[in-house]
């Protein structure tokens, strides 16, 4: 049964957001939550390797940071001593300067280079009221076929990787919350992750996806709405979302009250 989400009374009233400053303070949510959720890491001048050995075959399991450019040039050598005993390569850069730095050394050595809104919510917050808290295990078969969709030609172990690395995602921030609707018989029709980290007033909203099956019923938004009222619930004036900048989602997430404040860029080799 779905459950209701844990108070947390002890958590400090976040400090008043000054405008402008929202996009540093998601670069910085954005990389403690790849530091955290790693099962290691391994630090290098200007970034770090966040590493998980048995998620292998997940990328956002297994990338290079970005944080700071310090030596661009030396990136794709870095790249090949860190990540070379996986079958990828994936290098996340938050910052714009550092990613127009680094970029072009990159792209040089056969990275491709894709570019992702961050989406502020700037309307008011919803009731959140039809949609709940889901445990992961009830996602487990939902996410199944949504993935088998998404990959077809991946394998069966590299689509049970993709579902059990989510549950790694709760080491990833302070407060993770996995939000689900239901249709009237009770399977979960719409589903996404919650990260929140009160102490900042931070919150992310990540992987929403709904079931083929249920499309267009408006399951998708009643997720959304629970997801902002929870993380207002839980003191984050930040709460924001990326988006494919190329993809359809980023016009609907706009009519609900999303807000593009920049961009994140992901380079990818395989």
């Amino acid at each position: 049964m779905p459950t209701e989400p844990t108070q947390h009374p002890q958590q400090p009233h976040p400090q008043p957001i000054e405008p402008g400053t929202e996009l540093p303070r998601i670069n910085a949510f954005l990389t403690a939550f790849a530091r955290r959720q790693a099962a290691r890491t391994v630090e290098f001048p200007g970034g770090f390797a966040a590493l998980d050995d048995a998620f292998a075959r997940t990328w956002s399991a297994n990338q290079i940071v970005v944080e700071r450019a310090v030596d661009p040039a030396a990136l794709p050598a870095r790249a090949e001593e860190l990540l070379g005993h996986l079958e990828h390569r994936m290098v996340s850069v938050f910052d714009e300067d550092t990613a127009t730095a680094c970029g072009p050394w990159l792209t040089r050595a056969g990275y491709t280079h894709s570019s992702y809104l961050v989406m502020l919510h700037t309307d008011s917050v919803p009731d959140g009221a039809h949609a709940r808290e889901v445990e992961l295990d009830a996602l487990r078969d939902p996410l199944t076929r949504r993935w088998r969709g998404f990959l077809p030609e991946a394998g069966e172990e590299t689509v049970r990787a993709l579902v059990d690395q989510r549950g790694s995602r709760r080491r990833g921030a302070e407060l993770v919350r996995f939000i689900g609707s239901r249709t009237r018989e009770g399977e979960i029709a719409s589903w996404a992750d919650l990260y929140a980290d009160p102490r900042t007033g931070t919150a992310q909203i990540e992987d929403l996806v709904t079931a083929e099956a249920h499309l267009g019923r408006g399951h998708a938004g009643a997720v959304l709405d629970a997801a902002l009222r929870r993380a207002a619930d839980a003191g984050c004036g930040i709460r924001f979302l990326i988006a494919d900048t190329q993809d359809w989602p980023r016009t609907w997430y706009a009519r609900r009250g999303f807000t593009s404040i920049g961009h994140t860029h992901v380079f990818e080799r395989v």
